[in-house]
């Protein structure tokens, strides 16, 4: 017990000594229904045993409904929203904040399908984790005064509170990797209506700007099917079309993957001939060879600050929204130089 008491409690501390997943101990704490009676019991028990803050602000705080698009998190990126999940669960257990999650078609994020769910939830504050409102959304959330906060989402024109990754940023850190290491000539592979996508563009293209002789081209992507393969194949074309390109910067890392296996079937060299940045630092990063050089975001941290702007939000709801933004961090790796 000593042992356990002298560091700071975590929720998989309370899943090991009561025997149960930190998946439920997370759901228990952030009050989401489907446990039984004894089992929640067990847990705030073993969780007050061990010293783990329990607040009773839960019985205050308004609840909160996140919103997550399916597709998203059952397709190739649910490796993604996996961790921002994990960040938003872990901070409104520490909060109090009583907080449920229910994944959607972001077709059925019309207004009164919306208003059911908030309903159903019981929750006033919602969520919009990897969706951007639409305009009949937009304007029912902002007549109805609902408490929104754009998980991975960026409103154009700031009417709603958001967290993100620095995607302009972080899309021009990357695009001057590349100009670094001494490429003039890039690709950027990218599609999508996100305005998270479309900063990532404004970015390569500020940093292409940046430089003397910089010359980038866009490679859009429809993501009809495999992000990979697509890749591949639009790489492959775009080199068939034009040689002098030397390097490729992507807006995520599947894309880069498949940017990767392209060049080497070309019988170019890695990174000699040809250099890749990616995006995000998912796991398949990792699993590349050589070695994928990427941008990290800690998608952990963007849903545990996802919490606190709605917390602020509950507590201020005349408040002028905010946007928050995580830097990303330059990741080495073999697609890319030593970078000096």
């Amino acid at each position: 017990m000593s042992e356990i008491r002298s560091k700071r409690i975590r929720q998989a501390d309370i899943a090991s000594r009561a025997g149960v997943s930190v998946s439920t101990v997370s759901r228990v704490l952030t009050n989401e229904p489907g446990i039984s009676d004894a089992i929640r019991q067990h847990i705030f028990k073993v969780a007050s045993d061990l010293g783990y803050p329990l607040k009773q602000a839960a019985e205050t705080m308004s609840a909160a409904l996140a919103l997550i698009a399916s597709d998203s998190v059952t397709g190739g990126l649910s490796v993604f929203y996996e961790g921002i999940v994990e960040g938003l669960r872990a901070e409104a257990a520490e909060r109090g904040m009583p907080f449920d999650i229910r994944l959607v078609r972001e077709a059925r994020t019309a207004p009164d399908n919306v208003r059911e769910y908030l309903q159903t939830a019981g929750a006033e504050g919602l969520f919009l984790v990897g969706i951007d409102p639409s305009d009949e959304l937009r304007i029912w959330l902002e007549d109805s005064g609902t408490p929104v906060v754009l998980v991975n989402g960026t409103d154009s024109r700031l009417r709603f509170d958001g967290v993100s990754p620095s995607n302009f940023f972080g899309a021009y850190a990357a695009t001057r990797r590349l100009i670094d290491a001494g490429h003039r000539r890039i690709l950027h592979l990218t599609g999508s209506h996100r305005q998270t996508i479309l900063e990532r563009i404004r970015g390569f293209e500020a940093a292409i700007a940046s430089v003397e002789g910089g010359e980038g081209r866009l490679v859009p992507l429809t993501f009809r099917g495999s992000a990979s393969a697509e890749a591949h194949a639009a790489t492959i074309a775009a080199l068939a079309e034009d040689r002098s390109f030397t390097a490729a910067f992507c807006m995520n890392d599947f894309v880069a993957v498949g940017v990767l296996e392209a060049i080497m079937e070309t019988g170019l060299r890695v990174p000699d001939d040809f250099a890749i940045v990616g995006f995000d630092d998912l796991p398949c990063a990792l699993m590349t060879n050589p070695r994928l050089a990427t941008m990290r975001v800690d998608r952990v941290a963007i849903g545990r600050e996802a919490i606190g702007v709605m917390t602020a939000r509950f507590r201020n709801r005349e408040a002028p929204a905010r946007q928050v933004c995580h830097a990303v961090v330059p990741v080495p790796g073999g697609t890319l130089p030593p970078e000096t």
